[in-house]
């Protein structure tokens, strides 16, 4: 298909939008006149986004400025998550602005140019909308297709050797409905199992074929990914104490980023080397923490996957959604729903001993904020809540944890043993929900090396000091390196020396190789997805962040192994729990037929 011209893609969402000071600001868009000078002066549209609409229109013959805000609109919501904008909705984000009554959009040569589409009541620029159409029919045309054939016989019988150990009648029947399946969806909160029925439903499709599948752990994080693996490892290991021969069946596995699965070409940032024309080679691929896949990258797997491989899907749609645009997962399970052709498994039961964490998690799918706060507030070994407002009541909380931590790191990585080292580093994590300001990542960072810096035994100079915990914040094919790995500086042989904790090895470095690397005392939330450690604590920012939702907050919770702290106001819990994220998108209804 040709296409009139590429639409500008929008840059990536970033934090929450600017409030407007009255000084002069790069994001007030000098030469704008009309509307879009009125929408961009009062804050709800950047010089960005004026910029790519008035360009819009000037390459597709558009000269309402109706339609330019629209146009503008679209851009601001694809930079902050969402596909599309929803015109019926948008006007609540700022309801004393001068919205227009009409927006004149079937006429408008954009739209009968193809540069942006009006459907389904919801304005796309087109590349978004080509990307959801094809996500859409690329599931429909696999759901379409005639099931693969079972060996019904074998199949009871190897159902029989998966039964020990913990796997529920819930978890049997969601394997039993993958095997009969080209396409599934697991999803389930944490605890649920949602690893061990991936690793019997591999047993049971790798003995279906008699062994040598070609079978891919892929994850949108190199952390994730090499979860994945040891999980999936751990969990045939246990199968094999009744069933001996599964491991060899399913055979060697590797945990792998959707990026490095696809092949990642340095010379385009969105196309990969696996697509329609030439397809993955795997007959089997399982995707973990598919909440994080965002619509471009979901489209790019199903163009890449050939017609007969089983896709697995795998997460928690209450997660937080993915950096980039769309909520894919929280949208095929919201769109199949109900319908008897539903390729969803949803695992509810939960194995985990941390009965008060389970119970906090629970609270809060409910959106129930009085329940949250009990919770919060009953004695437990497994949660706790410092009610603190103010910076010296927060730091008084967060240090002895923090320090402890920074020093057992550190005491591992002078005594040149980075496996240790590592292994501190997943005991305990701090998380916030900001990168800046006063509850940001940067700060905490900051105070933690401050304080372990009084320490008189510890040397925290330069940047690569000795264990100093490191998270990779981009991928890096030349080194092997993935987006999520975390590593530490460690003393090897009188050197500094960087540890990252791979897939099945530890890759070590001269410290100066490592360029998209963070400090990670403390992290954010969102890049906290896909990993777990034994003990959390949540800082959670004022009440009146952007950021605060209920996603957020779930999210957070549920990284911890054995106990979760939260460090805020009963306000900001009230505001978090009472806030959801909203994303505009339309697959949910097409896959409903709405």
């Amino acid at each position: 298909m040709t296409e009139p011209f590429e639409t500008p893609r929008p840059s990536a969402p970033q934090e929450p939008l600017w409030e407007p000071t009255g000084e002069q600001d790069w994001r007030i868009a000098t030469g704008a006149t009309g509307l879009l000078a009125t929408f961009n002066e009062a804050g709800l549209l950047t010089s960005s986004d004026l910029h790519v609409a008035t360009r819009i229109g000037a390459l597709g013959g558009e000269e309402d400025e109706r339609v330019l805000l629209a146009v503008a609109l679209a851009v601001r919501a694809v930079r902050r998550g969402s596909v599309c904008l929803d015109l019926a909705a948008v006007r609540e984000t700022a309801p004393d602005l001068p919205w227009p009554d009409v927006w004149p959009l079937e006429g408008s040569p954009l739209v009968e140019a193809g540069v942006v589409r009006w459907e389904l009541g919801l304005l796309y620029l087109d590349r978004y909308h080509r990307l959801e159409t094809q996500v859409h029919d690329d599931l429909a045309l696999r759901l379409a297709q005639a099931p693969p054939t079972i060996d019904e016989a074998r199949l009871d019988a190897a159902l029989a050797k998966v039964r020990a150990g913990h796997f529920s009648r819930e978890q049997e029947a969601a394997v039993a409905a993958a095997v009969r399946r080209r396409t599934t969806i697991l999803t389930g909160g944490p605890g649920t199992g949602k690893t061990t029925t991936v690793a019997r439903l591999l047993a049971l499709l790798a003995d279906e074929a008699g062994g040598g599948l070609a079978i891919a752990l892929a994850a949108p994080t190199g952390k994730a990914a090499t979860r994945l693996q040891e999980a999936v490892a751990t969990e045939l290991a246990d199968v094999a104490t009744t069933w001996p021969e599964a491991p060899d069946l399913v055979g060697r596995l590797e945990g792998l980023t959707l990026h490095r699965l696809l092949g990642w070409r340095p010379d385009n940032a969105t196309r990969f080397r696996h697509d329609r024309a030439n397809r993955l080679k795997y007959d089997v691929v399982v995707v973990d923490e598919s909440s994080m896949v965002e619509l471009t990258m979901m489209g790019r797997l199903l163009e890449a996957l050939r017609p007969d491989c089983r896709l697995v899907l795998v997460g928690d749609p209450r997660q937080l959604t993915s950096v980039g645009a769309g909520a894919v997962l929280s949208d095929l399970v919201a769109g199949f729903e109900g319908r008897p052709d539903s390729p969803v498994s949803a695992l509810t039961e939960n194995f985990r001993s941390e009965e008060d964490i389970k119970a906090l998690a629970a609270a809060l799918r409910l959106g129930d904020a009085d329940e949250v706060l009990r919770v919060l507030r009953a004695p437990s070994e497994q949660v706790s809540f410092v009610e603190a407002d103010d910076e010296a009541a927060i730091e008084a909380a967060l240090r002895p944890d923090s320090v402890a931590a920074g020093r057992a790191i550190w005491a591992a990585a002078t005594q040149e043993d980075p496996a240790r080292a590592l292994a501190e580093l997943d005991r305990y994590r701090l998380l916030c929900a900001h990168r800046e300001g006063p509850y940001g990542v940067r700060r905490w960072n900051h105070l933690v090396e401050r304080w372990l810096a009084e320490d008189p035994d510890i040397e925290i100079w330069g940047e690569w000091y000795v264990g100093r915990p490191l998270l990779v914040t981009s991928n890096d094919y030349a080194l092997d390196v993935y987006n999520g790995e975390t590593g530490v500086v460690v003393r090897q042989d009188g050197r500094s020396r960087a540890f990252v904790a791979g897939s099945e090895r530890l890759k070590q470095f001269a410290p100066g190789r490592l360029d998209a690397v963070e400090t990670m005392h403390a992290m954010t939330i969102h890049k906290s997805q896909g990993s777990q450690a034994d003990r959390v604590t949540v800082l959670l920012p004022d009440e009146g962040s952007r950021l605060l939702t209920r996603e957020l907050f779930y999210t957070a919770v549920t990284r911890a192994r054995s106990h979760v702290r939260v460090v805020g106001t009963e306000a900001a819990v009230r505001a978090a729990v009472a806030g959801q994220a909203q994303r505009a998108t339309g697959l949910r209804l097409r896959l409903a037929g709405l």
